[in-house]
């Protein structure tokens, strides 16, 4: 597995994920925001799979065991609180690495100079939603809760070693950890702890092993391009 594929696959996935919104979203300021996330995403997710091989082969004809995304991204959308607790997990986990590779020379430096300006913008939009819907109604307060819990076992995978980033990731782990918790108690919220909530039980995205509701989105992303093969615009 190179990082290329492991980036792009998470870029990819998670814009599919958030397109998933379009027509959906409840109010329209914030489909046009979620629309310009998913852009940026897979604006990021070309140039990484470009990278590797065919762009269109990559993320179209393969099958699902060879994706290399973490599971985090993955994830249904569920409601809107659920949506924004992703976002928080993986953009600040995404902004932080970022800035990590921008300030080296390996491959991803140019490529990291450029997203980790984008990614600033989606890290500061999930915060500013976990603080107004943590700190809102009683009901936007549980929703947002019911989102941090549900998804927090996937973390952990955020922090494993990928081959091709020389990285700190105890380092970016902890960092990320501070960053998460100091966002999620200004909303009055809190964070799972232990394994009675899952802990930081890492999922095995990254060895080609997803989580059932992958397949299906999967078999949404690949479908007219699998319908039309050979098709061009």
């Amino acid at each position: 597995m190179t990082a290329a594929l492991a980036l792009g696959d998470d870029a990819l996935v998670l814009s599919h994920r958030l397109g998933e919104w379009a027509g959906h979203a409840p109010v329209l300021e914030e489909e046009v925001a979620l629309a310009n996330i998913a852009l940026d995403l897979l604006g990021q997710a070309r140039t990484l799979l470009s990278s590797v091989g065919d762009e269109d082969e990559l993320a179209f004809l393969r099958e699902e065991r060879s994706f290399r995304n973490v599971q985090l991204v993955e994830q249904p959308n569920g409601d809107f609180a659920h949506t924004i607790a992703r976002q928080l997990y993986f953009s600040v986990y995404q902004h932080l690495l970022y800035g990590r590779l921008a300030a080296g020379e390996g491959q991803f430096a140019a490529l990291a100079a450029k997203a980790v300006k984008e990614v600033a913008y989606h890290r500061d939009h999930a915060e500013q939603w976990v603080l107004r819907l943590g700190d809102g109604t009683a009901e936007s307060h549980e929703r947002m809760q019911r989102g941090l819990d549900a998804l927090w076992r996937y973390t952990g995978e955020l922090f494993e070693p990928v081959e091709g980033l020389d990285l700190d990731r105890q380092t970016l782990g902890d960092d990320w950890l501070a960053a998460v918790t100091s966002v999620v108690r200004r909303a009055t919220l809190t964070l799972p702890t232990g394994p009675q909530s899952g802990g930081w039980a890492a999922g095995a995205g990254r060895q080609g092993l997803h989580t059932e509701p992958f397949g299906r989105m999967l078999a949404e992303m690949q479908h007219l391009h699998r319908s039309h093969p050979g098709a061009s615009w």
